[in-house]
């Protein structure tokens, strides 16, 4: 009746129906365990002092608290990361930690915040990714291949350039085949007696002799992240499915979020994200998206693997599970506050004027790129703000109930995750907590 009643003269978007089983595709439980021990694992990075965890960790809502991460050259976790001294990350990671909610989805077919991978039936692959006609088959699913990029980036796990055989043969760009960077990382899981075990239990043409690929942890990372990070049992899920209404508050937000906010314009179906790409003149900060030799700063977005103008500066509509959890946010992590975030965002065309720098949470890095270059030159920021969508400004009264509705999306389970932190894990490695 609830539902009803809100679809009821919305042009926007209608309520979606509850999520089912039938949404995500379907894991075997021992490859999950063995993805479980893989994600926190530090053996799958160049230098053993990274796992997926550092920059993912349920503590930070699968993210890692930070604007712009510290991958190689970071010691800690969360917001209390920081460089180290003995071995200075070369630039912060230059995007936001995305949140790993619903990967397993079957919906899910674009990652990263620009899109950069995507399911293409067309390519012998199955997928199209930034290694083009090199991208070997035996990835499960999009989440499985998303998993490949960071063991390859070395401000991310791969370490840099000549310090360990990992960044070595990504800086040589070996990546496939034989004395490549997944076989090195291969190898290295395959030598440990107890995931030798593991893939065995799990893998039975693995227990007849094949030796272990790295599409192999990968797809058991992602039938972990699948498993452990499902979430659809929240305020707003048991709602949909006939059981208590949402608060006062939170009622009126999710009207505005499916009406006239028109925030469920983008903010679509079950998982409220409708896999696009918008410019919403967020702020940049940070390195940017360029390569080592390029000088500037700049994210282009989207427009960076498509090269289409129109793409400029939109990033993917990012799910809003757990969103209340998942900051600071926007692709660079500009804002820590989300309703500071939300008022920006109901009004886009505004750019990046405005914006109080102090909403970032970034450790302090001396020696890299300045982190304000392009908030910095009054070119750049026009450049962001004019291709910008116009919005729809709502009160401070209004975002208050959007930030309670967005609270109704807030999962417990999911949070903490089924399964929980390992104790150990079967390097022996030391795992973060």
């Amino acid at each position: 009746m609830v539902i009803v009643a809100l679809c009821a003269g919305t042009a926007q978007a209608e309520v979606p129906r509850p999520v089912t089983d039938a949404d995500f595709g379907a894991v075997r439980m021992e490859e999950v365990g063995l993805g479980r021990a893989l994600f926190y694992d530090p053996i799958l990075s160049g230098n053993r002092n990274i796992s997926c965890a550092t920059c993912h960790h349920p503590r930070f809502g699968t993210s890692d608290g930070l604007s712009l991460g510290l991958g190689e050259g970071g010691i800690g976790l969360g917001p209390a990361r920081r460089p180290d001294p003995a071995n200075m990350p070369e630039q912060r990671i230059p995007r936001n930690a995305t949140a790993l909610f619903n990967l397993g989805a079957r919906e899910f077919t674009t990652l990263f915040h620009d899109g950069r991978i995507e399911t293409d039936p067309a390519r012998p692959s199955g997928l199209r990714t930034p290694l083009e006609d090199e991208m070997v088959a035996g990835f499960a699913s999009i989440l499985s291949a998303q998993t490949m990029f960071p063991v390859l980036s070395p401000d991310e796990m791969a370490g840099h350039y000549q310090e360990n055989d990992v960044s070595k043969a990504v800086r040589a760009g070996i990546i496939t085949g034989p004395g490549g960077a997944w076989d090195i990382l291969s190898k290295r899981v395959a030598a440990i007696p107890g995931y030798r075990a593991m893939f065995e239990a799990a893998r039975p043409d693995i227990a007849s002799g094949r030796a272990i690929a790295f599409t192999d942890i990968s797809n058991a990372i992602a039938a972990f992240v699948a498993y452990e990070w499902r979430s659809d049992t929240s305020a707003f899920d048991a709602m949909l499915r006939g059981g208590p209404p949402l608060p006062p508050a939170a009622q009126a937000g999710m009207a505005l979020f499916y009406g006239k906010a028109g925030c469920s314009v983008c903010h679509s179906g079950k998982f409220q994200t409708d896999h696009g790409f918008h410019a919403m003149g967020e702020p940049q900060l940070g390195p940017g998206k360029a390569e080592r030799f390029e000088s500037h700063s700049r994210d282009i977005g989207r427009m960076r693997v498509t090269n289409r103008s129109e793409d400029a500066y939109a990033f993917r509509t990012p799910s809003l599970r757990n969103v209340t959890a998942t900051g600071p946010w926007g692709h660079a992590g500009a804002w820590s506050d989300l309703a500071a975030f939300l008022r920006h965002h109901s009004d886009p065309s505004a750019g990046p004027s405005g914006y109080d720098r102090a909403q970032a949470v970034l450790p302090v890095l001396p020696v890299t790129k300045p982190d304000w270059a392009i908030l910095d030159s009054p070119g750049e920021a026009a450049g962001i703000e004019g291709a910008a969508v116009a919005g729809r400004p709502v009160s401070d009264a209004e975002i208050a109930q959007l930030v309670a509705f967005l609270d109704a999306l807030r999962d417990p389970a999911a949070l903490s995750g089924r399964l929980g932190v390992p104790g150990e894990v079967p390097s022996g490695l030391p795992v973060d907590r």
